[in-house]
């Protein structure tokens, strides 16, 4: 039986407010979940999904910090998730297609109806800002990048990128409250 997102969400919260019962519980809950995910995905390749689940689980417990306890938790393992699978496809260099019919079906079957509309939010927020806050705020604060990392890709220094993310948050947290 497949835990409802409420129950996720709260399994995480408990999770993080150290509650190791609740943990243990979100992290069973999550593995079929993420098999199910991986699977319709990579048909045939069993050990590619295991391995991905693998990988996402420990994602999810080392960027747990970075879950918003006031958004769907679904929505935000299966952002990681994706993530994984994207970088599982850089490395094997596989190519693949999906076709475009259904897609609508699939998304909502997952929980990505809200997630694209959130998506879309956030896109339409960080395009208020200068290209360069935009990216590393992104990079650091949604895919989850380290400042050295971010910093790296964009070929600046980790206080540039420190100060842009700062000056760009600052920027958006006045825009959200009503400021101009």
């Amino acid at each position: 039986m497949r835990a409802s997102e409420d129950q996720l969400r709260i399994w995480m919260i408990g999770g993080l407010d150290g509650d190791s019962g609740a943990y243990t519980a979100l992290l069973n809950a999550l593995v079929p979940m993420l098999r199910s995910f991986f699977g319709r995905r990579l048909r045939g390749a069993a050990d590619d999904v295991e391995d991905l689940v693998q990988e996402t689980m420990m994602a999810i417990h080392t960027r747990r910090g970075t879950y918003d306890r006031d958004r769907a938790f679904s929505a935000w393992a299966y952002a990681v998730a994706r993530y994984k699978m994207i970088d599982h496809f850089r490395r094997t260099r596989t190519r693949t297609t999906v076709p475009i019919e259904g897609l609508e079906d699939i998304l909502v079957a997952e929980g990505f109806e809200a997630a694209t509309s959130a998506r879309m939010d956030v896109d339409t927020l960080l395009a208020e800002l200068s290209p360069k806050q935009a990216r590393v705020i992104r990079e650091t604060r949604i895919e989850g990048l380290s400042v050295a990392e971010a910093a790296e890709r964009g070929a600046i220094s980790e206080s540039d990128v420190k100060v842009s993310v700062h000056r760009g948050l600052a920027a958006l947290a006045k825009r959200l409250k009503g400021g101009t």
